[in-house]
């Protein structure tokens, strides 16, 4: 019986995973990983943290570099410059031939691009890939100025990288508050405030028009939609991503933004596979969900789920359970679960508190009717994943929520204990007399959820 060859393009969280978890149940396959970026998988999200001195690279590897060998996961460092998917083979850059038998498209992300004039000067760029890392390390280098636009999760980051370095940086967010086509007013207005506390100059309400350069091709200047002229020498293009697809155009593959997949991550085409950034759901998995998921965790579900269709008798669909998300917005972390839009649906209603200090809130959405919970934000208050998703999944009302707001809590020992004014605020906000159920130090010690 021939070994089945796997062929995986893309070694980010979604094609690793699945080589691992194939591995795990099909010690025959051959498995073969491709990637132009890197030879070894690392954490993209490590990206901003060896630029700012806190990390090498080395130290984003999870795995030794001897893992890949010992279980048998080949790994070819090459860019595929197109897909024959009748003759089931690729071809990369260099001209080499590769067969395979199953083929999966974990090819992430770039950055996204709307053909500003002059965003192809030297020292514009976006940041989504290791070499975009080494290419604004270069850029950077005894800048007076840097610009960065787009209010996004990638801005801010890219805004915190310069600021570690006393770069002086303005930063261009044409929303009116910072990320608020995601986020509610207050949250967006208290990410407004940090920004500016951290020395970054804010430009709200403001659109990047064209870019300048000098006689040596390289950026001088920005123009914005107000006529400002503002002198740079770096300007961070971060207005979100897209999917990685570009070399599959005209091949037969089936492609909306992404590549479009069925709950099981099939294409239109027998045995070929997509996961990760790349992959566009025909229709959204659950309705607090994108058809196109660019995170981290849900990354590494489907290349679990897809690992398990390959290698088991009984094929499931993907349930990656209600959404959830995770960001750090210079040093206040935030936590999103369920559905918490920027604009509050009609049959919704909606419990907010700020602590005085300005820099922690929770915001709890709940249905007007049924008074079921449906989302959460918190900001700088770190929040039990386990607690939300099962009080998600169960649908608990916001009153059971609130009264076990203790237990959701996970904050290191002796920070500010938060649930009790929130719970206060709640009670005088819905005329409720709820209290925090008391535990005994036997059950606490045990772990119990009494």
């Amino acid at each position: 019986m021939n070994k089945r060859k796997i062929v995986i393009i893309g070694n980010g969280i979604s094609g690793i995973t699945c080589a691992r978890n194939i591995r795990k149940k099909d010690n025959d396959a051959e498995i073969l990983v491709i990637s132009g970026e890197t030879e070894h998988f690392f954490s993209r999200t490590a990206l901003m943290y060896i630029y700012m001195g806190h990390m090498k690279y080395e130290h984003t590897k999870p795995y030794e570099d001897w893992f890949w060998a010992k279980n048998r996961i080949s790994l070819l460092k090459a860019w595929i410059k197109s897909v024959d998917f009748q003759k089931r083979q690729l071809l990369s850059q260099e001209g080499e031939i590769i067969p395979y038998d199953i083929l999966i498209l974990a090819t992430g992300s770039k950055p996204n691009k709307i053909g500003w004039p002059g965003q192809d000067l030297k020292g514009v760029q976006g940041l989504y890939s290791l070499q975009d890392l080494e290419l604004m390390e270069e850029n950077t280098q005894g800048i007076k100025r840097a610009v960065v636009v787009g209010g996004g999760l990638i801005g801010i980051e890219m805004a915190e990288m310069l600021a570690s370095r006393n770069i002086p940086v303005t930063f261009l967010v044409r929303e009116k508050n910072f990320w608020d086509n995601v986020l509610p007013e207050e949250e967006s207005k208290m990410i407004n405030r940090h920004i500016l506390e951290h020395g970054i100059d804010l430009h709200l309400d403001t659109e990047l028009r064209e870019i300048l350069g000098a006689d040596d091709k390289r950026v001088e200047a920005v123009i914005t939609n107000k006529g400002e002229k503002i002198i740079c020498e770096f300007v961070g293009l971060t207005i979100g991503v897209v999917p990685n697809i570009g070399f599959l155009k005209d091949s037969g593959l089936e492609m909306s933004r992404g590549i479009l997949v069925d709950n099981y991550f099939n294409t239109n085409i027998p045995n070929v596979y997509a996961i990760g950034d790349c992959a566009e759901f025909r229709s959204a998995v659950s309705e607090d969900r994108k058809n196109i998921e660019q995170v981290w965790y849900t990354g590494r579900m489907h290349g679990e789920t897809l690992a398990h269709n390959l290698t088991a008798s009984v094929q499931v669909p993907y349930k990656p359970g209600p959404w959830f998300n995770s960001a750090k917005f210079f040093d206040i972390e935030y936590q999103t679960y369920g559905q918490v839009p920027p604009n509050l649906p009609s049959d919704t209603e909606s419990f907010y508190w700020e602590d005085k200090n300005g820099k922690v809130c929770i915001r709890l959405n709940f249905d007007k009717a049924s008074k079921v919970l449906k989302g959460v934000n918190a900001l700088g208050w770190r929040l039990r994943h386990e607690f939300f998703d099962k009080a998600l999944t169960e649908q608990w009302t916001i009153d059971q929520v609130m009264g076990s707001l203790d237990k959701a809590s996970f904050n290191p020992e002796f920070y500010k204990p938060y649930y009790q004014s929130a719970l206060k605020s709640y009670n005088s906000m819905m005329g409720k007399n709820i209290q925090i159920k008391k535990q005994s130090l036997f059950s606490k010690l045990i772990g119990s959820k009494a």
